[in-house]
């Protein structure tokens, strides 16, 4: 997503009702039951790349938490959104993400399920459907399952994505609006699904890029 969407006002559901939490997300379940998938090096998630693996091993924390912890901050803070600094690389592979040092959510995305896998740590891809479709990661944690992690890149006072280790403490980058058909999609996808990733393959450098992307799964 490269613009911010407008916050919605919150509503009552009902009176004497809280309103609707617009960062609520929802549960998520695997689209695969192998969880090798969750694991595994492709064409994008190309974990078996020599410099992801570099990269991955300088993230290397005591603990598998605090390992996830520094690759999201990686990628949030030092990989660049393409939109925040009109750059746009076009690169979506995970190894050409780190390479160009900017991407849009799409390639922040793949970069940090990369840096995940090739710590051991089960990681896919999951998305929202806003004005056109949002890339984030998800990461199964023992007890908690699925959690969102978004790496798009803060923007002070508008984004601020978060780390979690559980689905109650979620906090991703863009509200969802209902009225305007907004919502979390509820699958943890192992690899880009293919009508997004015809999209990203079509992409040149350029802000025009956005133009071959799916506005939904």
């Amino acid at each position: 997503m490269d613009t911010a969407p407008a916050t919605p006002e919150p509503r009552d559901r009902a009176a004497g009702q809280p309103a609707a939490d617009p960062f609520a997300t929802g549960p998520l379940s695997a689209a695969s039951a192998d969880p090798a998938a969750y694991l595994a090096a492709d064409a994008v998630i190309d974990h078996d790349h020599p410099a992801i693996r570099e990269r991955a091993a300088g993230l290397r924390r005591d603990g598998v938490a605090e390992t996830a912890r520094a690759a999201f901050e990686f990628v949030r803070d030092e990989v660049a959104h393409s939109a925040d600094i009109g750059r746009w690389s076009g690169a979506y592979r995970a190894s050409e993400v780190l390479a160009r040092g900017d991407a849009i959510c799409h390639g922040k995305a793949h970069l940090l399920a990369a840096l995940l896998r090739a710590q051991g740590i089960p990681a896919g891809l999951c998305y929202q459907k806003l004005e056109v479709l949002h890339g984030l990661v998800a990461v199964h944690w023992p007890g908690s399952g699925w959690v969102r992690l978004d790496p798009r890149g803060n923007i002070p006072g508008l984004v601020d994505s978060r780390f979690a280790t559980d689905p109650a403490e979620e906090r991703t980058a863009w509200p969802s609006d209902p009225e305007k058909d907004e919502y979390h999609y509820p699958t943890v996808h192992p690899t880009v699904p293919p009508v997004l990733l015809a999209g990203l393959a079509r992409t040149r450098p350029g802000a025009g890029g956005y133009d071959y992307l799916p506005a939904e799964l």
